[in-house]
This record gives C-alpha cells, sequence and structure tokens, in this order.
C-alpha cells in the first residue's frame, strides 16, 4: 500500500501550471464561495439555464477553471451549471487535519446541493471525478436526475495500468529505459510518469493536438491553485476509497447516463466497455482525455438529445 500511495501522488504531473496554495485566496479575491460543515471554503459559480447541473472536475484536485472557461459556453446553453472546485482544488480552500476522504468528498456535493436548494440536479464529471460523481449517486440517487461521465474513470488502478502501458509507447525507443510488465502497478506507473514528464510528453498523453494544450494552458495563465487534495493522496486513510471499482456499481444506477469517451483516450483508457448501467448511452469521440474540449459540436448534440430524457 505504502508503495501504491507513493505513486498516485505522481497524478500531480498531470495537473499543469503551478502548485501555489490558496487557502486564504477566495476571501481576499471576493470569489463566490459556501462554507462546508467543517468549515471549509469551497468556490462555487453557477451560470446558465435549464435543469441544475453540477461539473465534478477530475486531477485528482485539478479544478473547474478549464473546463469553466473552455467549455462553459457550450454546457451553459444546455443546463444551468454549478462549477464547484474541490476541497484543496483549485480557488478552494484547503481542508483541516487533511480530510480529503472520498466520503467527505461526496458529503461536500450534498452539503452544497442544500445550500443551493436544489431538488435534483444532472452530474457531470470528469476523469478522476467518475469516482466521486458515481459514489454520489449511489449514496443519494433520489438527488440525481443523471450522470454525464465525461472521460470518466471508475477504476483508478486499470486506468493507472492503461497510463503506464501507452504513456511507455509514447518514449522516445532511444531513451526509455526497459520496463519489466511482471512489475508490481505502482513501480511501472511511477516511472512511466515521470519519464513523460521529464521530456515534456505529457500533453501527448492527455490531449490530441498541441493547440488544445495551447488553450488549456492561456486558461490556466494566471491562476492561483491549490493542489492540496492531490497532495493528500500520500495519506493511507484518504485514498483507500478512491481505490474500489466503482464500475460494479453501475448495474445498480437506474438514472439516465450519458457517457462520452474518447476513441484514444489512454489516459482512462478502455473501462467505458464495462460499464453497466440500465440506462446508458455510451458514444466514443475522436480524441484523447478531454472531450468536452476537443469535440464540442458531437458533445453539444448529445447533450440536447440527453437532456431529452432527463425528468
Amino acid at each position: 500500500m505504502k508503495t501504491l500511495l507513493a505513486s498516485l501522488s505522481l497524478l500531480l504531473l498531470l495537473l499543469p501550471g503551478p502548485a501555489s496554495h490558496a487557502q486564504a485566496a477566495n476571501p481576499a479575491l471576493g470569489l463566490p464561495t459556501i462554507t462546508t460543515s467543517d468549515g471549509v471554503r469551497l468556490y462555487v459559480r453557477v451560470a446558465g439555464q435549464g435543469l441544475p447541473c453540477l461539473f465534478v472536475h477530475g486531477g485528482p484536485g485539478a479544478g473547474s477553471q478549464v473546463q469553466e472557461t473552455l467549455a462553459g459556453p457550450l454546457l451553459e446553453q444546455q443546463f444551468r451549471m454549478v462549477y464547484l472546485d474541490q476541497r484543496g482544488s483549485g480557488r478552494s480552500a484547503s481542508a483541516p487535519a487533511g480530510a480529503y476522504g472520498l466520503p467527505r468528498l461526496v458529503q461536500d456535493l450534498e452539503e452544497l446541493r442544500q445550500q443551493l436548494h436544489v431538488e435534483k440536479w444532472v452530474l457531470m464529471a470528469h476523469s478522476f471525478g467518475g469516482l466521486i460523481a458515481t459514489a454520489y449517486a449511489r449514496q443519494y440517487p433520489q438527488h440525481v436526475l443523471g450522470l454525464v461521465l465525461t472521460n470518466s474513470i471508475l477504476n483508478l488502478p486499470a486506468s493507472m495500468e492503461s497510463m503506464a502501458t501507452h504513456g511507455y509507447a509514447l518514449l522516445p525507443a532511444a531513451t526509455r529505459p526497459a520496463l519489466d510488465p511482471t512489475a508490481p502497478l505502482p513501480q511501472r506507473f511511477g516511472m512511466v510518469m515521470a519519464l513523460l514528464n521529464q521530456q515534456h510528453l505529457m500533453n501527448r498523453l492527455m490531449y490530441s493536438s498541441d493547440s488544445t494544450a495551447a488553450r488549456v494552458t492561456r486558461a490556466q495563465r494566471g491562476q492561483t491553485a491549490s493542489h492540496d487534495f492531490a497532495a493528500s493522496l500520500y495519506q493511507p486513510g484518504v485514498i483507500d476509497g478512491y481505490l474500489e471499482d466503482f464500475s460494479v456499481a453501475t448495474p445498480g444506477l437506474a438514472m439516465p447516463v450519458l457517457v462520452l469517451a474518447g476513441q484514444q483516450d489512454d489516459v482512462t483508457g478502455p473501462q467505458h466497455q464495462g460499464f453497466h448501467f440500465p440506462h446508458q448511452r455510451v458514444l466514443a469521440l475522436p480524441g484523447k482525455h478531454h472531450v468536452l474540449l476537443e469535440t464540442q459540436p458531437e458533445v453539444q448534440a448529445a447533450l440536447i438529445a440527453f437532456r431529452k430524457t432527463l425528468r
């Protein structure tokens, strides 16, 4: 377990931009916030019209700012979007005593719903956020109108395996060390992620084009961000809940589900093939790990059709 925790910390490498902390940023900047029952200020912004839809960002700890900026105009045509930065992420404050376990993250979503006086909402998740959104839907199905899973991870070890395998293939043959396929997953994952970062090849795993990577960089420019949530994965009491295979729970979730997968998404991997929601539509789109940014016309059409299934 200790080795796994150490390697999971390398997911920080997937978070572009500076890792400066912002625990006191919200009051100083006047950003919109809510306060949780344990006293953590969370960044929240509501925009758009229609059914309420919570964006559950990935990372872990990436914040919602990139999707809010680059996909917001599209999403807000279909839903009343609720952009949340999870505790210790983006523009939100850090948690006391490292309180970042999955049950606490799920509780934050429920407290936000109550504070917004929303009876039911759609949850739209990206990447690591799929774990949090699915855990919430399992615990509070009566408050979930539907799920939109975009490049979403429901089995973290399986995604780590995919990243290790396909990330290794991106490394130039002349520079990559031998990789023992029988070595423990944490060892292989940690080595490959470190090499991708050192050789500035991470964007090739994440995005279909350099232009998308450049747009993300511009959207993040000047933003102060906390990465305390991601750093908390060192702690055994935090990570345990995130290692569950949530695809096992999918047959028991009866709400409508739209799965938007990237045909070349080697970060998530082919997990969507193992989702068995009773009322799901799976749409594989051109692109890698950010279909919300790279295939917006197709995403818009899919969201329009999905919205008609919600009651």
